[in-house]
């Protein structure tokens, strides 16, 4: 075998090489990224059975917990979203604050969230739930989140 042979054989060995890791590394990370949406965007962007993760507004009235399930609907003003929950909420949950949400949705169904996480100060808002907010015009903060 020639020599320069054996360099074009090292090149495309090599390349096989780092496009087989890109692979698996763009495969691995596809199933940890969780992207935000609003509940007016639920239907549109996110697939059925999808990680995702939902925020808004926690509509009064709407909380309602049976031993440890507690159900709720979070809006961005536009649409509301009734989410399922198992476990303990947050100290700071209340209704007409902000929360993120994270779970899976199915059409038809209840958001069914593993994990709630609520705003932690009277300043503070998820940068998301501000944005998403702001585009509704439903904003009553003062500053940038």
């Amino acid at each position: 075998m020639r020599r320069r042979d054996q360099r074009l054989m090292i090149i495309g060995v090599a390349g096989a090489v780092l496009v087989l890791a890109a692979t698996l590394t763009f495969a691995g990370l596809r199933d940890s990224v969780v992207y935000f949406v609003a509940p007016s965007e639920l239907s549109t962007k996110a697939e059925a059975g999808q990680r995702i993760r939902l925020g808004g507004l926690v509509v009064e009235g709407t909380v309602h917990t049976d031993a440890h399930v507690t159900t709720f609907s979070v809006t961005d003003g536009a649409t509301e979203v009734q989410v399922r929950y198992e476990g303990l909420l947050p100290d700071l949950f209340r209704e007409g604050q902000g929360v993120v949400c994270e779970g899976e949705w199915m059409p038809g169904e209840a958001f069914h969230a593993d994990r709630v996480l609520a705003k932690h100060d009277e300043n503070y808002m998820p940068r998301e739930v501000a944005e998403a907010l702001k585009e509704r015009g439903e904003w009553k903060g003062q500053g940038s989140p």
